[in-house]
């Protein structure tokens, strides 16, 4: 299997448990608990608010980032309460993604208009060709 089809196989679980929680107007943490209650359910490996340090200069330092889940090992779970995702959740998360060396990540809000439009897997690392063409050295 690979890589990408182990993320995205392992990034299924989550997905599909997103689908399963209903309810408007919760806390991020209530979601946060269901999810945690339906992923266990399936005995999957589930950490709830890891500790996310900064390394400066090989010194670590904890500047109070939190993971909201971490599935398998592998997978980030990021969980918003909001009205609408904005490219900052994007960000978030691959910076999260970068500072624990992890490849994938969902980032998954409750309170969109439509489930469609809360779900997004993040991808770290994922080869872009474009941005690859345009580090190129250009021919003189």
């Amino acid at each position: 299997m690979t890589g990408s089809m182990r993320f995205r196989t392992a990034s299924s679980a989550p997905l599909s448990r997103f689908i399963g929680i209903s309810g408007r107007g919760l806390l991020e943490s209530a979601y946060q608990l269901c999810l945690v209650f339906e992923l266990k359910g399936l005995e999957l490996k589930v950490e709830e608010q890891k500790p996310l340090p900064v390394i400066h200069k090989d010194v670590k330092l904890d500047c109070g980032y939190k993971l909201d889940l971490v599935v398998k090992d592998e997978i980030i779970v990021e969980i918003k309460a909001i009205e609408k995702l904005l490219s900052i959740h994007d960000a978030q998360l691959l910076s999260y993604l970068r500072l624990a060396k992890k490849r994938v990540g969902l980032l998954m809000n409750f309170h969109g208009p439509a489930l469609k439009n809360g779900l997004k897997r993040i991808v770290n690392e994922f080869p872009d060709p474009e941005w690859t063409r345009r580090q190129a050295p250009q021919a003189p």
